[in-house]
């Protein structure tokens, strides 16, 4: 089980991007209080919490009410992900993400926390494909422990989050660009590893 909750970990950090919000944030918020970015930041990850739970719990009957197997969606999670991946590799901006004209709105929005910080930045498609993968298998009533066990990983990973963007000025001072774009390439090398794992997993249960 800890190398469940270890491996999750890992590609929950990783989907998320901690680091790559920094400079988002930093930018999104520039010239505005400490007290406004901290608020924006809390309320971000409140909703984004929100949001993870529901589809940490209703992930595995949304699955069996629209027909799709386990393996299926692992399948199209591993591509999801492996694409993700290559975004981080190449330090490309994330079509995953926003497109240009949602990235336009956000910076005319007085109250970014619901859009785009929370959706869909941080429970943005990766996140959310990443939550179903997950916990899709796993019953509360079948395994507690786990259960409880990753819903505690997905809320580290949003206290990481927190952190960084209420801490975005000086960690872009130490990093800057270049710094959170080497650190998010590492980072997309070991999560196209995983997603491509996550294809062969898929493939062995729909066809061995």
């Amino acid at each position: 089980m800890l190398d469940q909750l270890l491996k999750f970990f890992v590609v929950f950090f990783v989907v998320v991007e901690p680091l790559s919000l920094i400079p988002l944030f930093n930018g999104l918020t520039e010239g505005a209080s400490d007290s406004y970015k901290h608020k924006m930041a809390l309320k971000a990850v409140l909703i984004a919490g929100v949001i993870l739970l529901l589809f940490a719990l209703g992930g595995a009957a949304f699955l069996e009410l629209a027909g799709i197997t386990i393996d299926a969606f692992r399948i199209f999670g591993g591509v999801l992900l492996f694409l993700i991946a290559l975004e981080m590799v190449f330090a490309r901006e994330s079509g995953t993400r926003t497109t240009s004209s949602e990235k336009a709105e956000a910076v005319r929005r007085a109250d970014i926390s619901v859009f785009p910080l929370a959706f869909p930045f941080i429970a943005g498609p990766g996140a959310l494909a990443t939550i179903l993968l997950w916990f899709g298998p796993v019953r509360i009533t079948e395994h507690p422990l786990l259960f409880a066990g990753l819903l505690f990983a997905v809320a580290v990973v949003l206290v990481l989050t927190l952190a960084a963007m209420w801490l975005s000025s000086p960690l872009m001072r130490v990093l800057g660009v270049t710094g959170a774009n080497v650190a998010n390439r590492l980072l997309g090398v070991v999560l196209g590893a995983l997603s491509v794992q996550f294809v062969i997993d898929g493939i062995r249960g729909v066809f061995f």
